[in-house]
């Protein structure tokens, strides 16, 4: 009984925040109604804390964490600043022994210190270069935008929010740490994917484990026949989406992945991807760098004209904009490119006897990012980051 009471009421408030306007507009298109549209302020991150909430009192419920007596002890792990408006989504069971337990060291806080700027330098020269770049193409009406300068633009926000959300995960992971904390990773470089269901590994992995854990299994998961698994990840799916934001466009990406993740279960394209990587990659980076369009767009039509200036709905293919954008930014593009695919797991450095040096100098390297970011904030305009909408 209190656990259900727990889940209605974080809902509920969830609910009201969130959905209660998109709601009453849809009902009011309908012409039977004719509700007030109240002004509702959404608070940041509420989708964060929320699940954080709904997943301490069933950890405790399952027995995968001890309930804790002290309502601070409860509210430092909501509430915790590093991670509370953007994530990673952090289980109780994670944290539940480093509440009480934690031991500051001062490899741990200077290993976070590195993790909070290179999550820091990515977000500021990466994300918002990026940032920059999409906000000009999805800003330009349909009738004027060309194929060239709409891939650009695809491309462009395909990097921004992924350096956006995993810099913001880095600085969080790192703050963490400072504190003693440790946060599981949100990110495995999903851009190198060779298939859907590997990308949904990689990206945001709180996440995808958090619906997978209290509501893909609970509701029966792969177990209960094929129909049934369908119908389940069509929940889980287009919760997916609406957790993202009270927009059609949303619910539109979400049942986009919950189509794709069906075809390659149970078809053999799924088997296909897995003995050949670029077919399965290049299938499973057009589909993401599509769905981000959806993600992007004000509204299906803006994402349709969009989608229809990249596939062909333009004659021209580049023009000048394009080309001086790609021009003065290629020096950006690269390195968002090259760092989207597990560079440091090339060992070879660690054969040699200058390691240590090599490893310092990737430090002093970090550190002048850090400072050239600091210069790049104070001279730039605000710029949110994306995940704090949701």
């Amino acid at each position: 009984m209190a656990l259900f009471f727990m889940i209605a009421g974080n809902l509920g408030l969830l609910f009201y925040f969130k959905y209660l306007v998109f709601t009453l507009n849809i009902l009011n298109r309908l012409d039977l109604f004719d509700f007030n549209i109240p002004n509702i302020i959404l608070p940041i991150g509420i989708s964060f804390f929320t699940f954080q909430a709904i997943s301490y009192v069933i950890d405790v419920y399952r027995g995968n964490g001890k309930v804790q007596l002290n309502p601070l002890n409860v509210g430092l792990y909501i509430t915790l600043f590093p991670q509370l408006i953007a994530g990673p989504i952090v289980r109780y069971e994670t944290v539940a022994d480093e509440i009480k337990n934690r031991k500051e060291n001062i490899h741990d806080f200077s290993s976070g210190v590195y993790r909070f700027m290179i999550g820091f330098s990515k977000k500021v020269l990466l994300s918002n270069t990026m940032g920059y770049i999409a906000d000009s193409a999805f800003g330009l009406p349909g009738n004027s935008l060309t194929a060239g300068m709409a891939w650009l633009g695809a491309v462009s926000y395909t990097f921004q929010i992924f350096y956006d959300f995993s810099g913001y995960s880095d600085m969080a992971i790192g703050l963490g740490k400072m504190f003693g904390f440790h946060y599981l990773e949100n990110f495995n470089y999903p851009y190198c994917s060779s298939s859907i269901t590997e990308f949904w590994r990689r990206w945001h992995m709180s996440l995808s484990s958090w619906f997978r854990d209290y509501v893909y299994i609970p509701l029966g998961g792969s177990r209960k026949g094929r129909l049934r698994t369908i119908f389940n990840l069509f929940i889980v799916w287009s919760l997916t989406g609406l957790w993202h934001g009270a927009n059609i466009t949303f619910i539109i990406w979400g049942l986009m992945y919950f189509f794709l993740l069906v075809l390659e279960k149970f078809t053999p394209v799924g088997s296909f991807f897995k003995n050949h990587f670029l077919v399965g990659w290049l299938w499973t980076i057009l589909f993401v760098i599509v769905g981000w369009v959806f993600f992007r767009a004000d509204s299906v039509t803006h994402a349709v004209s969009y989608l229809q200036a990249m596939f062909g709905g333009s004659l021209s293919a580049v023009n000048f904009k394009t080309f001086i954008l790609i021009k003065e930014y290629i020096v950006f593009f690269i390195p968002a490119f090259l760092l989207s695919f597990p560079l440091n797991s090339i060992k070879q450095v660690n054969n040699l006897s200058t390691g240590n040096m090599i490893e310092a100098l990737k430090g002093v390297c970090v550190v002048v990012l850090f400072f050239i970011s600091l210069i790049y904030v104070l001279n730039s305009t605000y710029n949110p980051f994306i995940y704090f909408n949701f």
